[in-house]
């Protein structure tokens, strides 16, 4: 049934597929609570204090769920509408023959990302499986095609993640997702400490490949959408929090282009289940007069 509504979507025109998610992003930014909280305080944490660019913000994020059904099911269609100033990066990176490691935040429309991405070779891209399972047979039959495939955000897909690099190939993952304990350190992320992955610095600092981040960002009236790469230098650093320094630097860099379309709803700065303290409730702790 679901999938049925996604077939319906997807034929809709782009212009109209955005305006109606930027209306409902708007609708649901207007009732209090955790979800409008949340924009408004990570916002504000980079930077971004006004209340206008809050609501704006959650336009955008109803506009990225409302494209997906174009983009995952109409995909040729949607490619048509894409390009980039930035090929030569990625051209760059695939003279090298070493494989490139493709960062995508939660920036503009991600899914468009990968995709454009394949149009350079094939790639395997890292997911969790969605919360509801209501969901799973459209993530499957979209996320998987002849040159991009999907893997679980397990060992196994870690080991598929090697495999794919010692051919030289792509893969990609999403840098801003908080990892779990274990799994990653603490790091600057706008100024405040966010728990950050520790897998992508690893990958990059044992094969050698290109890193580079990417965002497909969107285009206003609905025309399509831009890609972005950014290169990291080379070599990478060895030691985990400098490799997760550097990475959420860059991902500053790119959101920075066009802010608005950073899912700023996402809870970037949770502590996941078991793990350390952040380093500035540490801090407050050890502060003298602390309550002990």
């Amino acid at each position: 049934m679901l999938l049925t509504v996604f077939r319906f979507l997807a034929w809709l025109p782009l212009p109209l597929l955005h305006a109606v998610g930027r209306l409902a992003g708007r609708i649901a930014y207007a009732k209090p609570g955790k979800y409008r909280q949340r924009i408004q305080s990570n916002a504000r944490q980079a930077g971004y204090s006004d209340p206008a660019f809050a609501g704006r913000a959650a336009a955008e994020a109803g506009a990225m769920i409302m494209e997906l059904p174009k983009v995952w099911l109409r995909s040729e269609q949607s490619l048509a509408r894409t390009s980039s100033d930035d090929n030569a990066v990625v051209e760059q990176a695939l003279a090298e023959g070493k494989g490139i490691l493709y960062l995508t935040p939660h920036l503009g429309c991600f899914e468009i990302a990968g995709r454009y991405q394949t149009l350079h070779g094939p790639i395997t891209v890292m997911f969790r499986p969605p919360r509801k399972e209501i969901l799973a047979p459209v993530m499957e039959s979209a996320r998987n095609t002849s040159a991009l495939r999907a893997v679980p955000a397990t060992m196994q897909g870690v080991r598929e993640f090697v495999r794919a690099l010692k051919r030289g190939e792509a893969v990609g993952m999403l840098p801003d997702q908080a990892p779990a304990q274990g799994e990653g350190v603490w790091a600057p992320f706008f100024g405040r400490s966010a728990y950050t992955m520790t897998l992508a610095g690893k990958l990059a600092a044992q094969t050698g490949v290109a890193v580079i981040l990417t965002a497909g960002e969107r285009l206003p009236r609905g025309k399509g959408w831009r890609i972005h790469y950014l290169r990291l230098p080379s070599p990478f650093p060895t030691d985990p929090l400098q490799q997760a320094t550097l990475i959420n630097q860059t991902m500053e860099s790119l959101i920075r282009r066009f802010p608005e379309q950073y899912l700023w709803s996402y809870n970037r700065y949770k502590t996941p289940a078991g793990a350390p303290p952040p380093p500035e409730m540490v801090n407050v702790a050890d502060a003298p007069g602390a309550a002990g």
